[in-house]
């Protein structure tokens, strides 16, 4: 998966680096960058997911539902 950016007529190389920022953090490179960044446990990692899922999935929420 490459990015490529071409320049634009007139665009300057502050707006050409800001428009590859923001495609960078849209495909998620950024985040994916910061969180390779330091090695995490296999069971930490499973954690995480396991956190992550729960708030999906939060029970008593008010869903609107009639009872």
């Amino acid at each position: 998966m490459a990015i490529r950016i071409k320049a634009r007529a007139g665009e300057s190389p502050e707006q050409l680096l800001r428009r590859f920022k923001k495609l960078c953090e849209k495909e998620g490179l950024t985040k994916d960058v910061k969180r390779r960044a330091f090695y995490e446990k296999p069971s930490e990692r499973r954690r995480r997911a396991a956190r992550k899922s729960q708030k999906r999935v939060a029970p008593g929420g008010r869903s609107g539902g009639r009872r």
